[in-house]
C-alpha cells in the first residue's frame, strides 16, 4: 500500500508539509486551547482514491475547506496539532476491492485514536474488523440501513458521522433531469450494485416512484468493473431518446473520468450526485454542498467521548450545478426556469 511517509518525497509529501505549516504553533499554544499532553494520539483516514488522484491532491490542500485540510484545520483550531499532541495517518485502497482488507489490516496496526471514513464501502469494512476503535464517517448513505448505527439520533456502538444524502434525492435526480431533457424517453441509472447503497435499492425505490408518476420509463444500468462503463453508457445513446442518472457510488467517483468522458463520447445527458463529475466535464449534479465538520466529532472523540452518544448529522444544503457549455455540446438548451434554480451555472 502507498503511504504518505517523509522519507517518499511527492506532491503529496509537499501537501502533508503543508499541513504541519498549517499547524505550526507553539506547546504552549495548543495547551492553551485545552488539549491533553499525556501521549501522541493517532488519527487515521482510509480513502478509496488513489493517492495522486485529484480529489486526494484537493482534499489535502492547506485549506479548511478541503475535507482533509479542513480536518487539520478544525484540529488546530481545538487545540489538536500535528507533529506535537497527534499524528495523521492515511491509506487508500486504490479503488480495489481486493485492497480493502489490506488497507483496513494496516490501519488498525497503527492503534489509532480514531479512524476517519470517506465512504459506506470503506466504513464497513473497517466496522466488520473493529468494534472498540471509534469510527468517524465522513459521508455515508442509509447508516441505519446499514447497520453502522441503531437511529440517527442515539448511534450507539463505535460509529458515528455524516451523511451525504437521502434517498428521496432519487426522484429529484430523474425530476431535474427531465427538465433538462424534456423530450426523452427512457432513464438509464448507472451504478455498482457492490458499492451503492442497498445494491442501488436505496435510490432506486424513489427514482422508480417518481417514474411511475411521470410515465418515464427507468432502465438500470449496473457496471461492475471500469471496463463495463463505456457499454453501459453506449446502450442509452440509441433510440428511443434517453438520458442517464449517475447514482452516489464510490465506484463511479473513483472512475468518474471515464463516465463523464463516455457520457460525452455518445451524446447522453447525465445527472450526478456530486460536483466531483463537474469538475470532471459533467453536464449538471445536484447533491450536498460540500462542508467539512468532521474535526467536531474527532476533537471530541480524542477527549474522550464515545462515538456511539453522538448523533449523526445529515447535510444541511444542497446544491444544482449546471455546464451550458456541456449542455450546447450535447443540443440542450436548458430551460431558463431550470437555469435560475442553479447554485452554480458553469461555461
Amino acid at each position: 500500500m502507498q503511504r504518505i511517509m517523509t522519507e517518499r518525497p511527492s506532491a503529496l509529501a509537499v501537501d502533508r508539509r503543508g499541513f504541519i505549516r498549517l499547524a505550526g504553533t507553539t506547546a504552549a499554544g495548543w495547551l492553551a486551547l485545552g488539549a491533553t499532553s499525556d501521549r501522541m494520539r493517532v488519527v487515521a483516514s482510509l480513502t478509496a482514491l488513489p493517492l495522486d488522484d485529484e480529489l486526494t491532491r484537493r482534499s489535502m490542500i492547506d485549506s479548511p475547506t478541503s475535507r482533509l485540510g479542513g480536518l487539520i484545520v478544525g484540529l488546530r483550531q481545538r487545540g489538536w496539532v500535528e507533529g506535537v499532541n497527534y499524528r495523521f495517518e492515511l491509506r487508500s485502497t486504490f479503488g480495489a476491492s481486493d485492497r480493502l482488507k489490506t488497507a483496513v489490516k494496516e490501519l488498525l496496526e497503527l492503534k489509532p485514536d480514531v479512524i476517519l471514513t470517506g465512504s459506506t464501502v470503506e466504513t464497513a469494512a473497517v466496522l466488520e474488523a473493529t468494534k472498540t476503535i471509534p469510527i468517524v464517517f465522513a459521508t455515508a448513505n442509509d447508516p441505519v440501513g446499514n447497520g453502522f448505527v441503531q437511529s440517527l439520533a442515539h448511534p450507539g456502538g463505535n460509529v458515528t458521522g455524516f451523511t451525504n444524502s437521502t434517498a428521496e434525492m432519487g426522484g429529484k435526480w430523474l425530476q431535474l433531469i427531465r427538465e433538462a431533457v424534456p423530450d426523452l424517453a427512457r432513464v438509464g441509472i448507472l451504478f455498482n450494485p457492490a458499492t451503492t447503497p442497498r445494491a442501488g435499492r436505496f435510490f432506486l425505490d424513489s427514482i422508480e416512484q417518481e417514474a411511475a408518476m411521470s410515465g418515464v420509463p427507468v432502465v438500470a444500468a449496473p457496471v461492475n468493473a471500469p471496463t463495463d462503463i463505456d457499454e453501459a453508457v453506449r446502450r442509452f445513446s440509441e433510440p428511443p431518446k434517453a438520458a442517464m442518472i449517475a447514482l452516489v457510488d464510490s465506484f463511479l467517483v473513483v472512475n468518474r473520468q471515464a463516465v463523464v468522458a463516455a457520457a460525452a463520447k455518445y451524446r447522453v445527458p447525465t445527472i450526478y450526485p456530486f460536483h466531483y463529475f463537474m469538475d470532471a466535464g459533467g453536464l449538471m449534479s445536484y447533491g450536498p454542498t460540500l462542508e467539512v465538520r468532521s474535526a467536531d466529532y474527532v476533537d471530541l472523540i480524542l477527549r474522550g467521548t464515545k462515538a456511539g452518544d453522538l448523533p449523526v448529522q445529515s447535510p444541511r444544503k444542497y446544491e444544482l450545478l449546471i455546464n451550458r457549455t456541456v449542455a450546447r455540446s450535447l443540443g440542450l438548451t436548458i430551460p431558463f426556469t431550470l437555469l435560475a434554480r442553479a447554485d452554480e451555472i458553469r461555461e
